[in-house]
C-alpha cells in the first residue's frame, strides 16, 4: 500500500470537534482507539485534598492580612487522620485539629484533619466555616488570646 493510497482511506473528523468533544478518536499514529478520560471544564483534575488544601491557604491568607504578627512564627500541615493513639503527653483526644506550641528550636505548628472535617460539614461552605473556626480556637490555643479577639465571626 502506497503513501498516497493510505493517507486517502483516513477519514478525518470536523475540524471545529475538539478530541474530547469527539465520542471516539484515534491516538497520534492512528492505531489505537482512545477516548478522552474528562474534558478541561469537568472538575476532575482537582482534587478533594487539594481543594480541602486551597480552603486552608484562603483562611491563612485572610487572617495573615489581619494579624501577620500571629502568623509569624507558626507553622500549619494538613494530615488525613490523626493519630490512632493519643500522645503519652495529650490529656485529651482532639479529632478535628490539634496544635503544639514552639519547643527547643522548633516552631509552633497548627495541624488540621481533612477527613474528620469533611465528615463533619454539610456542604463546602459548612466546610469552610469549620476550617475557619479550628484555626482560629488553635491560634488563640498558641497566644493566650480569646478566639474572638482574633476572629470576631469566630463560632458563628
Amino acid at each position: 500500500m502506497t503513501r498516497e493510497s493510505h493517507n486517502a482511506n483516513l477519514v478525518f473528523s470536523k475540524p471545529s470537534a475538539l478530541p474530547w468533544e469527539r465520542k471516539v478518536y484515534r491516538n497520534k499514529h492512528g492505531r489505537g482507539l482512545r477516548q478522552a478520560t474528562f474534558g478541561i471544564r469537568l472538575p476532575r483534575y482537582r482534587t478533594k485534598s487539594g481543594a480541602f488544601d486551597g480552603m486552608v491557604v484562603a483562611q491563612l491568607k485572610r487572617l495573615n492580612a489581619a494579624w501577620p504578627e500571629l502568623l509569624r512564627d507558626v507553622q500549619c500541615a494538613v494530615e488525613d487522620v490523626p493519630a490512632s493513639a493519643p500522645v503519652s503527653w495529650e490529656s485529651r483526644r482532639v479529632v478535628l485539629s490539634q496544635s503544639f506550641p514552639a519547643n527547643h528550636g522548633i516552631p509552633a505548628r497548627i495541624v488540621l484533619y481533612r477527613k474528620p472535617i469533611e465528615q463533619r460539614a454539610r456542604d463546602r461552605i459548612d466546610m469552610q466555616f469549620i476550617i475557619r473556626d479550628e484555626i482560629v480556637a488553635r491560634l488563640a490555643d498558641l497566644t493566650g488570646k480569646h478566639p474572638e479577639d482574633i476572629d470576631p465571626d469566630w463560632g458563628f
